[in-house]
C-alpha cells in the first residue's frame, strides 16, 4: 500500500470509485458539448457581425431592422432584404414565407449563416408579433448602440454605410 492512500479500507473504496467515476463524467460531458456545438447560435446585429466576421457556414441569429426599400419578393418564393443597425447593414436571402409580421423598418432576427459571398442565408426569420415588442436581442443591442427610440416611436432611416445624423 502507497503512502498516498488513505488507511481506511472504506475511504479507500471510495476514492477507488471517484477515480473510475470522474473520468466517465467527464467524457460523458465532453461528447455532449462536442454534439451541442453545431446547435449553438450566437446572436450578432450587423455591425457585431462585421466586426467579428464569423466563418462561413457556421449558425448564427441576426438581428435589426429591416432597411425600408429593401425588401425583394421574386416569383420562385425567395425574398432579398436589408438588416440594418445605426453601423452596418446587411443582406439577407432567405427562401420561403416570411411571417405575416414581417413589415419593412420593424425588428427582425433571422437564423441562418454567411455565405462565402459575405452575404446572410437565413432559415428561418423572425418578426416581432405587436407595436410594443421587439426581439430582446435586438433591442438590447440597439440600446447599447444608442439608437433605441423607446415604444411606438417610429423607426429609424437609414443609408447604407451612413450612420443617422
Amino acid at each position: 500500500m502507497s503512502g498516498w492512500a488513505p488507511k481506511s479500507p472504506k475511504a479507500r473504496r471510495r476514492l477507488y470509485l471517484i477515480a473510475a467515476i470522474a473520468p466517465v463524467l467527464a467524457l460523458a460531458v465532453g461528447l455532449t458539448l462536442w454534439g451541442l456545438s453545431d446547435s449553438i447560435s450566437f446572436f450578432y446585429t450587423p455591425s457585431q457581425a462585421a466586426q467579428a466576421k464569423p466563418p462561413a457556414g457556421r449558425s448564427i441569429q441576426l438581428g435589426g431592422l429591416v432597411q425600408p426599400g429593401s425588401v425583394s419578393k421574386h416569383p420562385d418564393g425567395r425574398v432579398d432584404f436589408v438588416v440594418a443597425d445605426q453601423l452596418a447593414a446587411m443582406k439577407v436571402h432567405y427562401s420561403g414565407d416570411l411571417p405575416d409580421l414581417f413589415r419593412e423598418g420593424q425588428g427582425i432576427v433571422a437564423t441562418g449563416a454567411f455565405r462565402e459571398d459575405g452575404e446572410f442565408q437565413a432559415k428561418q426569420v423572425l418578426a416581432k408579433h405587436d407595436e410594443r415588442y421587439m426581439p430582446r436581442e435586438v433591442s438590447k443591442a440597439l440600446k447599447e448602440q444608442g439608437e433605441w427610440r423607446g415604444e411606438g416611436a417610429p423607426p429609424p432611416s437609414y443609408q447604407t454605410g451612413a450612420a443617422n445624423p
